[in-house]
């Protein structure tokens, strides 16, 4: 018999957005709150690294139709593959893969989304970062297709990734970024890809970007150092507690900024104990697989 295993991430609070709300113009900001727990007292730093290297870094690395070819005797080459496309250089920490892979997996548990595009894949260069959205995924039925452009910010300091990520989402929004972005989107959409048809229809220059407003929302991811978890030894009561306001703080205060009004916003906080130990941990799994 098989058991599916419970997701690594646990979503203490999870707030979908709300309706458009005609008063004050806007959807209400979702929230999610996802912690990585504790084992024998100490922050799960390493085994928060395996899951995501080795659950989610292929679905985030490699093109859909790589991903087709996956199965026992080919796992390990494609894991590899997927690890070394990650960084071709030492300057892993200024880079922001590792909060783009975060958010991929965040979506994908949460919220059961589809990558539409591999960010790893069109990479301007082998030393580049990726530009633009640090997700492009797609969620629900053909006939309802709701692309998620995904925001990610792998920081410290929860004040500086706010200010941040609202001021991305601000430039991301102007109509003649969008449009390249959507354009840029759909010429790396892999045409194998189930849902490539009806989202290159919906990215189409003909397509209002009204229509595709309709269609969006714009999931934010943000990590940071977080006091409640370096504090606390186990998820019990009044950890939960603990983190529930914290996260309820720092939703208010991401909701205060002056965001895009005309799509939906989706709010990730992903506190850790110190994102220098997490970048470590995952440095040393991505080289065991290179």
């Amino acid at each position: 018999m098989t058991i599916d295993a419970p997701p690594f991430l646990e979503a203490i609070v999870h707030r979908p957005v709300a309706a458009f709300d005609t008063a004050t113009g806007k959807h209400t900001v979702g929230l999610t709150g996802l912690c990585a727990g504790y084992e024998n007292s100490a922050w799960r730093c390493d085994q928060f690294a395996e899951h995501l290297i080795e659950t989610w870094l292929p679905e985030f690395a490699l093109r859909y139709s790589e991903l087709q070819t996956v199965g026992p005797r080919t796992m390990g080459r494609l894991l590899r593959r997927a690890a070394h496309s990650i960084y071709k250089t030492r300057k892993f920490k200024k880079r922001g893969e590792f909060g783009e892979l975060l958010l991929h997996a965040a979506l994908a548990q949460v919220f059961e989304t589809q990558p539409a595009v591999s960010k790893v894949y069109y990479k301007d260069g082998p030393n580049e970062t990726v530009k633009g959205f640090d997700a492009v995924h797609v969620v629900g039925a053909p006939d309802g297709l709701e692309l998620w452009l995904g925001e990610a910010k792998f920081y410290q300091d929860i004040t500086t990734a706010i200010a941040h990520a609202a001021k991305s989402l601000a430039n991301h929004m102007k109509t003649d970024y969008l449009k390249d972005e959507l354009a840029f989107i759909v010429n790396k959409i892999d045409d194998a890809w189930p849902h490539a048809t009806v989202l290159k229809q919906l990215l189409h220059p003909n397509t209002s970007l009204d229509k595709v407003f309709r269609s969006v929302c714009l999931p934010v991811l943000l990590t940071y150092d977080s006091e409640t978890v370096a504090r606390h030894t186990e998820h019990d009561d009044a950890y939960t507690a603990a983190i529930t306001a914290e996260w309820e703080r720092h939703h208010g205060a991401f909701a205060d900024k002056p965001l895009p009004a005309r799509v939906k916003i989706h709010l990730f906080l992903v506190p850790l104990a110190t994102k220098k130990a997490l970048i470590k941990s995952l440095d040393r799994e991505l080289r065991r697989w290179q």
